[in-house]
């Protein structure tokens, strides 16, 4: 009975210390740079301090593994991205925790999509332009991304799986890599975020055929989406999410929750995320839930089909 009291007391005390954010992703990245955004904004609602801790390695598990283990008392979060929570644990035949049950979601925060861009000198128009190529040559037509089992990599997978097309992955140690040899025309197209492929856009360098959700970006609002170009079903890109151990109290993810919403309704909070070609998400967290469990069935499926090896 005591332990319930005091547990029950903690709770409605909540926070009254500093809180950990946990990024399983290194400094400077679009994954780190969001944490520290939304740190600052939650830790203004909740008058406490957010520290955001990186914990890098193994495709982001290290981080997850990490706040997996801790207590589920609302001090130590997880701040993570589609890739590690949904695409990575794909790769793994093992893992220190189960990714579907180890996590209890509080906030999908912001959606970011891809953009498909091509080489100027292919003299592709539309999506359907690609698509016709690639059937005309088998094998032949290339795409980068930023690393095997990537949103970028997976994207193109899910492009060949609704299209029947077949096309060449070439896989880089990140997207300015990519990038550029798409850009001297060594890779034919590449899906890439938003915010690296606007300057080689605005350049006339690249070309861009459409956008990866199912909305368009603020940042390039003329390109079509997926949909709009005639792909069924094309849904894809990244996605920023706050999360806590298994068995955070309901009372904890409710005062957390309606504190990002109060977070994200902040103006200077949407332009930045914009500014960073992302979109602020809506919902709750059993919303948050469901998303999360379809996310990661999908991309399971996909990651099957693009074969991706166990470690």
């Amino acid at each position: 009975m005591a332990a319930c009291t005091w547990s029950a007391y903690a709770n409605a005390n909540y926070p009254n210390k500093s809180i950990r954010f946990i990024v399983p992703y290194a400094a400077g990245g679009s994954t780190d740079t969001t944490a520290r955004l939304i740190a600052k904004g939650l830790g203004d609602q909740l008058g406490q301090t957010i520290v955001v801790e990186n914990r890098v390695g193994a495709g982001g598990t290290i981080g997850q593994d990490a706040v997996s283990k801790a207590a589920a008392d609302g001090y130590t979060l997880l701040f993570s991205a589609a890739g590690p929570l949904t695409v990575t644990p794909h790769a793994y035949s093992s893992l220190p925790y189960d990714p579907k049950t180890a996590f209890t979601p509080i906030k999908l925060v912001a959606q970011a999509p891809l953009v498909l861009v091509a080489n100027p000198e292919l003299n592709l128009k539309s999506v359907q332009d690609l698509v016709t190529r690639a059937k005309d040559k088998p094998g032949v037509v290339s795409y980068a991304s930023f690393g095997v089992g990537s949103a970028a990599h997976l994207a193109g997978e899910l492009f060949k799986s609704l299209t029947g097309v077949d096309v060449m992955h070439v896989p880089y140690k990140g997207s300015a890599p990519g990038l550029i040899d798409v850009i001297g025309g060594q890779v034919d197209v590449m899906f890439d975020v938003v915010v690296s492929a606007l300057p080689h856009v605005q350049a006339g360098k690249l070309v861009p055929l459409a956008i990866t959700l199912s909305t368009r970006s603020q940042l390039m609002p003329d390109v079509p989406t997926m949909q709009e170009a005639g792909i069924n079903g094309f849904e894809a890109g990244t996605w920023f999410g706050l999360l806590g151990p298994q068995g955070l109290p309901d009372s904890v993810v409710t005062q957390l929750s309606s504190a990002m919403d109060k977070v994200l309704a902040d103006e200077k909070i949407q332009e930045a995320l914009i500014a960073q070609g992302a979109d602020v998400a809506q919902g709750t967290p059993d919303d948050f839930a469901k998303f999360f469990l379809a996310e990661y069935e999908k991309w399971g499926k996909v990651a099957k089909i693009a074969g991706l090896q166990s470690q």
